[in-house]
């Protein structure tokens, strides 16, 4: 999933048209070669303020729509910001000391997002991700008090049971353009972008 909705009147190109034309490349590839089992391709409203964390957010009614009908997911992928990347030194900042010990301080990556408890799920996504291209996939399992862990659609698969991870550039804490009138198209990497779109397809493709 990818919500289409953007900040105030801002262009969001890296938030989240990025993942928006993500899941639309998605869509064409998987039609012309169908995964092994039933995906889901969706596209939400209302992820951003005023109406985040609310009963009114796209994925929130999706989510509550799965849950009702009890229906059988093995994961939510939410492709939050996916189009900015730097290859410079400090480029990348942290939520806190201790992921310096393992997280590189260049923004040349793409980050696989988890929740404390669904280490096994983040492990699977980082894994099928992996063969998809040469493009660098860290992974973090964190409590939702840290800055950034639970800032997307993938919350609401949370708060419905089921197991979700975020796949992101890292937005704030990477894009400085972030909720500016400056996240314009240019400032995207489009190879990049295009490798984690080559990466969520190889994951896809693994099956169940």
């Amino acid at each position: 999933g990818a919500h289409y909705d953007a900040f105030s009147q801002l262009p969001a190109a890296d938030d989240n048209a990025s993942g928006v034309a993500g899941l639309l490349e998605l869509g064409r590839l998987l039609g012309e070669n169908p995964p092994p089992g039933p995906v889901e391709l969706v596209a939400y409203t209302l992820e951003e303020p005023p109406y985040f964390s609310s009963e009114f957010m796209g994925s929130a009614v999706h989510a509550r729509s799965l849950k009702e009908a009890d229906a059988p997911v093995a994961f939510m992928a939410s492709l939050e910001m996916i189009g900015f990347f730097s290859d410079e030194k400090g480029s990348q900042r942290l939520p806190g000391a201790v992921f310096r010990l393992f997280a590189p301080d260049r923004g040349n990556f793409i980050a696989v997002i988890g929740r404390l408890g669904d280490g096994a799920v983040v492990r699977r996504v980082k894994r099928g991700m992996r063969r998809g291209s040469s493009l660098p996939v860290v992974s973090v399992n964190a409590p939702t008090s840290v800055s950034g862990v639970d800032l997307s659609d993938h919350l609401n698969y949370w708060k419905n049971g089921y197991p979700a991870v975020m796949i992101t550039d890292t937005a704030f804490l990477r894009n400085g353009n972030y909720h500016t009138a400056q996240d314009t198209a240019d400032t995207l990497d489009y190879r990049r972008m295009a490798q984690v779109v080559q990466d969520v397809y190889a994951l896809v493709q693994e099956g169940r």
